[in-house]
């Protein structure tokens, strides 16, 4: 196995989301997807190693200098959607999704339960800075459950144990329960494992309403938003709009269908609401 790459599609670490987390939601995990027999379960445990062996403070500062320059490419908010669709092929036993149709599904899930429509434009958006991958970023520095790095790992982040490997983890500087921070600074002055989230929020933070931006950059953040693990570093901005964070989580999840989208008689209801917020161009 390539460590690089533990996961063989990105979707395994969102497969691996419905297990962990599907008591507040009328269906299990058996109504969307079985893997009783397959090979996922050692591939995202593998998948969190190589991640939290690896997430550090310096490695996190180091990403943003290299990505927070939106120098790679500049491309439509459509070409980028189509762009990210080349990143994996199909491994899905139950249901045939690509990453455009999980996307258009999260926002068809939103449009239809009549929420507003820049929400709507989060559904379809919030996965785009997966196209890390593309530049050669390795899976473990693009998807998975996010968190806070420079003070203590919580062990409500999934498959804590790991983090005994991460140098981080024994230095005092970054060990204490507030490491380099301070109680309510904000999540503004916190810096999160690198990954698709902050990436994107990064790339969109001028266009969109803060409710979407928070959802962007902390959707992946799982030990707060259902764990609650880093009250102590929020304030109370980040507090009013995380519960826009929790009203998009199963949404993201849970809206997946065998049936998929009409992605060509779609099209043009995303074009015109993608063009209300966003330039014909993004710099990425």
């Amino acid at each position: 196995m390539d460590t690089n790459t533990p996961l063989e599609h990105i979707d395994d670490w969102e497969d691996d989301l419905v297990k962990r987390y599907p008591e507040p939601f009328k269906k299990q995990k058996e109504d969307y997807r079985n893997y009783n027999d397959s090979p996922r379960d050692d591939l995202v445990r593998n998948f969190y190693k190589i991640n939290h062996q690896n997430q550090t403070y310096e490695f996190v500062i180091a990403k943003q200098n290299e990505y927070f320059n939106l120098d790679k490419r500049k491309m439509s908010p459509w070409d980028a959607l189509d762009y990210l669709n080349t990143l994996v092929d199909d491994s899905d036993p139950d249901i045939e999704l690509d990453q455009l149709q999980h996307l258009l599904q999260t926002a068809e899930a939103i449009r239809q339960d009549g929420h507003p429509d820049w929400f709507i434009l989060t559904g379809l958006l919030h996965d785009l800075g997966k196209v890390l991958c593309l530049y050669g970023e390795p899976q473990w520095a693009v998807v998975g459950d996010t968190y806070p790095v420079g003070c203590k790992f919580s062990d409500k982040i999934v498959y804590s144990e790991f983090f005994a490997e991460n140098p981080d983890f024994s230095d005092q500087r970054y060990n204490t329960k507030f490491g380099v921070y301070y109680e309510n600074c904000g999540l503004e002055n916190v810096k999160m494992s690198w990954g698709h989230d902050e990436y994107l929020y990064h790339v969109l933070k001028d266009y969109l309403p803060k409710p979407a931006l928070y959802i962007i950059r902390y959707h992946s953040f799982y030990a707060q938003h259902r764990e609650e693990a880093y009250a102590h570093l929020m304030n109370e901005e980040d507090h009013k709009n995380f519960e826009w964070v929790k009203k998009f989580n199963p949404y993201d999840l849970y809206s997946k269908v065998p049936i998929p989208p009409d992605a060509k008689n779609l099209r043009p209801y995303y074009e015109n609401l993608i063009d209300k917020y966003l330039p014909k161009e993004l710099l990425f």
